[in-house]
């Protein structure tokens, strides 16, 4: 007796408080589909409550192991003395007799296959049935019963087996899942089907003598072959589940071999929730349509030299994360590409303008789209847009919508580039944390670097008329996160308007672009330099989408650009979103004004209705002043100082401290530099002197010069009607 108290252990706590000892969570997609599965747990954490299995599967396991397990406490003696007895007269063992309970403490308890291990669990059995119910000992012992293959419970075993849920299995099947548990690994169904027949027809036999299956079912449980089917994939987003779990494991401390926060449905013995299971706001149909159509797209785009790519999608209802796709070869495997930084090309346009709407300008504004240069170091960096071709004064709506270049270095010219780095920081774009210097003007055109996680997340603030949230990958309704007011609700509308306007984007685009949504969507395209990046982010009215192609080593891609590559993506997700519920139009603020407008310049149609934040708007109709007329600074450079003299003349090119080479390939007579001037009108003369030598005479402020190496001073007098100047002389240097 005192040895049989001592080797007990005594029973604490109920039998559900065991499966929150996980070591690794699992985590479920928004309708319960399995995400993650880990054999490594000591339990099965997706139990299925006692009423979900069926009652015949029931029936058939307490017919086979315990069939007085309602009336013992624990321990059958009579069953234990009519098992010694069968044994005795055998020489060996024939059965045992081990209830349902003390299978349970065997579970729980592990011990080595001894006499002494059977008398002891025999009265850990009954302890446990003092401080447990037998239902809720019924359902651990289906739910954690050990199969093949580190399966656990009924369920996983149908998986395994028969790749179907427990409520379609035939009497056939769950004849077999109740003998299986006798010699898992002796009766794999795998590995030999046939082992396993005459064991199921002694079972068969044994229930029909019960009266618990016709002599009908019996014949065809005991007649042909099992029909197995592997498992089917689950879904496929492991790197969605490495950024949960990773951000689980940041978040709380009771992580490792500790209890789990509780998430997910609820289950009717734990009305915490779920222990170790993690309900996720990712839906598994949109994940793996997504996964497939990226997949496809790669694969079209291989022999242009694309082999990677990525996805993600957000509801705007609660910011969470909707499908999360990462695919390519096998570095994608290892990368989680949604989080890796690159250049995000004209991506971060829509954010420049609508700063500038912040900040006082409207869509009508008049943007110069002229040849534009800057001084970089001893060098000079021309600006072009992707056409190669300008387009004179551009509305804003123009310059956002045809993605043009140069109105974008010129609006940051008005914005500035620290209150524009300081906006993309409010939106959650961490990855540019360099200082403004760094990026300088560039950074209109994308050239730091961000994930694609930081540019939906920010796409969707002005999705959400300008307040920023962050994403969430959690399903958890009391998840309601601080939102931060970036945009006002009417310069968000108007840049949502901008981008879902198919004439806004005709002259870089075309009227039949791919960007055209058939229901209204805001989308912007992005390409980094040589083709390293291509981008397309789009969202309506629900949902935000975001696309990156291009290759995880960095080589670049032969011309896939935004438009030609991951937007045919985001087209084909919008067309699977819209088609699960009622479509909305875009989020259109009531304070907007609406008013005709006329501008007398090329390429506006005249008169049109433009949208105008309530002070903006302007007064009358006539000629409005073009922003961007050439600004200058001493020396002759361009100023990126507001509020600088528009109408002084200076060079564009040269400019002061330039230094250029000629090259070797080329003849020296064939080679030649085109100085330009700013500010000057095509009538007005001017002539060119270098050197102290008269070059020449020209109408308007161009002059191609034939090169000669060293060290040149270059100046020009500029005569206007009435007028004469000489600007501020420039040297340059050509080696």
């Amino acid at each position: 007796m005192v040895k049989t108290w001592k080797g007990m252990v005594p029973w604490t706590r109920p039998l559900a408080e065991l499966l929150k000892e996980v070591s690794k969570p699992s985590l479920v997609d928004r309708y319960g589909n399995p995400l993650t599965v880990t054999y490594t747990n000591p339990w099965n954490t997706s139990p299925l409550s006692l009423h979900q299995i069926p009652d015949r599967l029931k029936e058939l396991f307490l017919f086979s192991e315990d069939k007085r397990f309602f009336r013992h406490r624990g321990m059958d003696w009579k069953a234990r003395f009519h098992a010694l007895a069968q044994n005795f007269w055998a020489f060996h063992t024939v059965r045992g007799a081990s209830t349902i309970t003390e299978q349970v403490v065997r579970m729980v308890h592990p011990r080595k296959r001894r006499i002494w291990a059977r008398w002891i669990e025999g009265f850990e059995a009954m302890s446990l049935e003092r401080s447990n119910t037998k239902a809720s000992i019924f359902e651990f012992y289906l739910n954690q019963v050990p199969y093949a293959g580190n399966r656990r419970g009924v369920a996983q075993a149908a998986l395994y087996y028969f790749n179907r849920s427990l409520d379609t299995l035939s009497l056939k099947e769950m004849m077999a899942l109740v003998v299986l548990v006798r010699a898992p690994s002796s009766y794999d169904l795998g590995k030999n089907p046939g082992a396993i027949q005459p064991a199921l027809a002694r079972f068969g036999g044994s229930a029909f003598d019960r009266g618990m299956i016709t002599a009908l079912e019996l014949a065809r449980a005991i007649k042909g072959s099992f029909q197995l089917e592997p498992p089917g994939p689950i879904v496929e987003a492991r790197h969605f589940a490495q950024f949960a779990l990773a951000a689980l494991k940041t978040e709380s401390s009771l992580f490792q071999g500790q209890v789990l926060p509780m998430h997910g449905p609820l289950s009717d013995n734990e009305p915490g929730g779920v222990p170790g299971r993690i309900t996720t706001t990712l839906d598994g149909p949109l994940q793996n349509f997504a996964r497939t159509t990226m997949v496809e797209r790669v694969a079209d785009l291989y022999n242009r030299g694309g082999s990677n790519g990525a996805c993600l999608v957000v509801d705007h209802k609660n910011r969470g994360i909707l499908a999360w796709v990462c695919v390519g070869g096998d570095d994608s495997r290892l990368i989680n590409s949604v989080r890796v930084p690159r250049q995000p090309g004209s991506t971060l346009k829509p954010f420049l303008y609508a700063l500038a709407l912040e900040q006082g300008w409207n869509a009508a504004r008049l943007i110069q789209d002229t040849p534009l240069a800057n001084p970089v170091g001893t060098g000079l960096h021309t600006y072009h847009n992707y056409s190669r071709r300008y387009y004179g004064p551009v509305t804003l709506r123009q310059a956002l919508g045809n993605s043009l270049n140069i109105p974008a270095i010129r609006t940051i010219g008005f914005t500035g580039v620290d209150a524009f780095l300081s906006t993309l920081s409010s939106l959650g774009i961490t990855s540019l944390d360099r200082h403004p210097e760094f990026y300088g003007d560039g950074l209109a055109l994308g050239n730091g670097e961000v994930t694609l996680y930081e540019l939906v997340q920010a796409y969707a603030t002005l999705a959400c008329q300008g307040l920023f949230s962050p994403l969430t990958w959690r399903a958890d309704p009391c998840w309601n996160p601080k939102r931060t007011r970036v945009f006002s609700r009417e310069t968000a509308s108007i840049i949502a308007n901008i981008l879902s306007d198919p004439d806004a984007r005709e002259l870089e685009f075309g009227r039949g672009s791919l960007l055209n949504f058939p229901l209204e969507t805001a989308v912007k395209t992005g390409t980094s330099n040589d083709y390293n990046d291509a981008w397309t982010v789009g969202f309506n009215n629900d949902y935000t989408v975001g696309a990156w192609m291009g290759n995880l080593d960095g080589h670049p891609m032969d011309g896939v650009t935004g438009a030609t590559g991951p937007a045919m993506v985001v087209r084909s997700i919008f067309a699977w979103l819209n088609q699960k519920g009622n479509t909305a139009p875009l989020y259109l603020s009531p304070n907007l004004i609406r008013k005709k407008v006329f501008q007398a310049v090329p390429n506006t149609r005249a008169p049109q209705d433009e949208w105008f934040v309530p002070g903006t708007e302007p007064g009358g109709v006539g000629k409005i002043k073009v922003y961007g007329t050439d600004r200058l600074k001493e020396g002759g450079a361009v100023s990126k100082n507001r509020g600088a003299n528009q109408d002084r003349i200076g060079f564009l090119k040269p400019v002061n401290g330039l230094e250029m080479a000629m090259d070797p390939r080329i003849p020296d007579r064939d080679e030649a530099f085109e100085f330009e001037l700013l500010g000057v009108d095509p009538t007005d003369r001017v002539e060119w002197c270098l050197n102290g030598k008269r070059l020449g005479v020209t109408q308007g402020g161009k002059y191609l010069w034939q090169l000669e190496p060293g060290s040149h001073l270059v100046h020009a007098h500029v005569f206007k009607p009435g007028d004469h100047w000489r600007d501020h002389q420039v040297r340059f240097i050509v080696k």
